[in-house]
């Protein structure tokens, strides 16, 4: 994968941290040039008020091996967005991957809290800022990558079509807010497949993400010492597992035959061949069903 994207040209909408840092140094990996968005800059940091910055990412990306580009940019503003477009279509007169990945609402949802106890001000912004977000980027973005045959985008979601159809995600807003862009990656399929282009619905499976660690005290290089604690984190993965995904997908010359579709990290790996960063192959959403969800002792013999 070094130059399998040599003189493509991505979007990462929502690259500060997470998944997107993770797709977006994946993409430089193989050699693209990637735009890296969001509102967390060196100079000023977004609500979330955290150390990681756009900026990180796209050094982060150079280093990979790709050409990462910061632009700060506010992906409820449609002006932002449309500025951004087309500073791209200025500088590169391409866009071949876009990948819609904003979310930043962890802060503004609460678990298993009824619509009507749940503050309904928060529950609107998780709302605005997972759903609204995605349709403003889309639109403004895909008539560039509409200009050539070939381009992808990545509807980043949390949990596959089939696990959120049977399953309560968390709240009534988390629940409404993932699968809209579950929906999304349909609707987007049907308006762009026979234009040329695929768009698909992809997830991480338990993302070993800067928050996540957090919230268990722990880093990447000791993670496995929260598994006292959670023993199920035993299946988690690194951002950069669905980076190797989006990836992929923007190397195969048969994309297409994903138009529409729920992916997931942990299923495209053995399609595609690549692994997480320890060489295994979590394979979370059939470990959620089969071990977790249950009820059974934590083991992922045979899921990585």
């Amino acid at each position: 994968m070094s130059a399998a994207l040599k003189g493509k040209v991505a979007l990462v909408a929502g690259a500060t941290r997470g998944a997107g840092r993770g797709i977006a140094v994946e993409l430089g990996a193989a050699g693209a040039t990637v735009y890296v968005t969001g509102r967390s800059t060196r100079a000023q940091r977004s609500e979330y008020d955290r150390p990681e910055t756009i900026e990180d990412t796209a050094d982060l990306v150079t280093e990979a091996g790709g050409h990462g580009i910061a632009v700060p940019t506010d992906h409820l503003d449609p002006a932002q967005v449309r500025t951004l477009v087309d500073r791209i279509a200025d500088e590169q007169g391409r866009l071949d991957v876009l990948v819609n990945d904003i979310w930043g609402a962890e802060h503004l949802f609460a678990w298993d809290t009824p619509v009507w106890e749940h503050d309904l001000d928060k529950g609107l912004r998780l709302l605005r800022l997972a759903v609204e977000t995605h349709a403003i980027t889309s639109h403004h973005a895909l008539p560039l990558l509409l200009r050539r045959p070939g381009g992808l985008v990545v509807e980043v979601t949390d949990g596959t079509a089939d696990y959120n159809r049977d399953t309560y995600r968390v709240s009534f807003f988390y629940d409404l807010a993932k699968t809209s862009v579950l929906r999304m990656a349909f609707a987007l399929g049907h308006e762009i497949g026979p234009r040329g282009a695929t768009a698909v619905a992809l997830t991480p499976g338990w993302l070993r993400s800067e928050i996540m660690l957090g919230h268990f005290g722990v880093r990447e290089e000791n993670w496995r010492d929260a598994l006292d604690r959670v023993p199920h984190f035993a299946i988690s993965e690194t951002p950069r597992y669905i980076g190797r995904a989006v990836a992929a997908l923007a190397a195969d010359p048969e994309v297409a035959r994903w138009n529409g579709r729920s992916l997931s990290s942990g299923g495209l790996a053995p399609v595609y061949g690549f692994t997480d960063l320890d060489g295994s192959r979590p394979d979370a959403w059939r470990y959620l069903v089969e071990v977790q969800d249950a009820g059974k002792p934590a083991d992922v013999t045979g899921y990585r």
